[in-house]
């Protein structure tokens, strides 16, 4: 009797196959939407970057031209002294989008062509390492705005040593296959996969080998105004104590409690670069403290006045940051390269009156959350 009450292993085996033959929920319309995009975008992998090919050759050809045809030009008005020496018309560059036009070459670009382009003793670290906190599309605006970086760096009057901390993961994989890996064809820029102390140390080789002394002349020679002064706010007892090995790095974040006046020579300073949408507010800052290193924040609200969200994409830190080494007055590099979009008007130190960009005086001035990160 007790064999016959036995299952069949036949019917036991159908009874434990029978979930995996059952349909699978239907997908939902946004979900079908969003995997017909997906597969569409890797079908037109190959298409793109064939353009992408295509379009730099075609800025590299445009460039070999744009530069030939303004030696000529400035030749020609050195040896002319008969001649206009304010503006020479060069010939328009055929074949070449937004180019058909002639591009004239005044006295003011040639003296800007010819002016010499100085590195100076100062470093600017971008720190890669949040990839965990970021989707790929963040990612992907992370790329754009590190290409804005180098690019910044590249044309400035007087540039930094730029250095890329935690070059790893899915932001190194997308240079590589997707961007053609460009970035090796950057020059002057430093890829390091540890994090950022470890990227500072590259940082202090490149500064003490190619920075010139004569570098200092400028905002950098600034030595008799103190280069960050400290917020009326009580010191945090459980911070650590300050990494005596690393003294010459400054971590940017908005909650440091400590306001940059000016940019010291011979410092690394680093910006943080995480897209996140201000999900996770105060990563940076805490990243730093973590490990003893100073902090300081930009002042924004020293000299600026703001319609909209203080967030500052990676790439607008650099160009700050930049631009104060070129004229030494963080004004005059907030305006230059804070979007106007944002509204933002520069506060005089006068009158108390404001120099207002693209909106009306009346603007509001509530508390709203102010972030050096995208």
């Amino acid at each position: 009797m007790t064999e016959q009450n036995e299952p069949n292993p036949a019917e036991t085996s159908t009874t434990s196959q029978k979930p995996s033959n059952e349909v699978p929920a239907p997908l939902s319309k946004n979900a079908l939407k969003r995997l017909r995009k997906q597969e569409e975008w890797e079908q037109g992998r190959e298409s793109r970057r064939k353009r992408r090919r295509e379009k730099r050759i075609d800025r590299r050809q445009r460039r070999r031209e744009e530069k030939r045809v303004c030696a000529v030009a400035a030749d020609n008005n050195d040896g002319d002294d008969g001649e206009d020496d304010d503006a020479a018309v060069a010939p328009s560059v055929a074949g070449t989008d937004n180019h058909q036009e002639q591009m004239v070459v005044t006295a003011e670009n040639k003296k800007r062509m010819k002016k010499q382009q100085i590195t100076m003793p100062v470093a600017i670290v971008v720190d890669c390492d949040f990839e965990s906190y970021m989707t790929d599309k963040e990612r992907v605006s992370l790329a754009s705005q590190l290409t804005r970086c180098y690019s910044a760096n590249r044309q400035a009057t007087c540039r930094a040593h730029l250095c890329m901390a935690g070059w790893q993961g899915k932001i190194r994989h997308r240079f590589r296959d997707v961007l053609g890996d460009q970035q090796r064809h950057w020059k002057g820029v430093a890829f390091v996969e540890g994090d950022y102390l470890v990227c500072a140390d590259e940082a202090r080789r490149r500064m003490t080998e190619q920075s010139p002394a004569s570098s200092l002349d400028g905002p950098l020679a600034q030595s008799d105004s103190p280069a960050w002064v400290k917020d009326d706010q009580e010191d945090d007892g459980s911070a650590p104590p300050l990494d005596e090995a690393n003294t010459d790095v400054v971590y940017l974040t908005s909650e440091s409690p400590y306001t940059l006046q000016r940019l010291e020579p011979n410092t690394v300073y680093v910006v943080g670069g995480l897209v996140d949408r201000n999900r996770e507010k105060g990563l940076c800052y805490r990243r730093a403290r973590e490990k003893g290193i100073r902090t300081a924040r930009l002042p924004i609200t020293q000299f600026m006045r703001m319609q909209s969200r203080r967030v500052l994409a990676t790439n607008h830190v650099v160009e700050i940051l930049l631009r104060w080494l070129e004229c030494g007055n963080w004004g005059d590099a907030f305006l230059a390269v804070i979007p106007k979009r944002k509204g933002g008007s520069l506060i005089r130190d006068d009158d108390g009156q404001s120099s207002v960009r693209d909106e009306d005086d009346d603007h509001n001035e509530g508390c709203k959350e102010e972030t050096l990160k995208e």
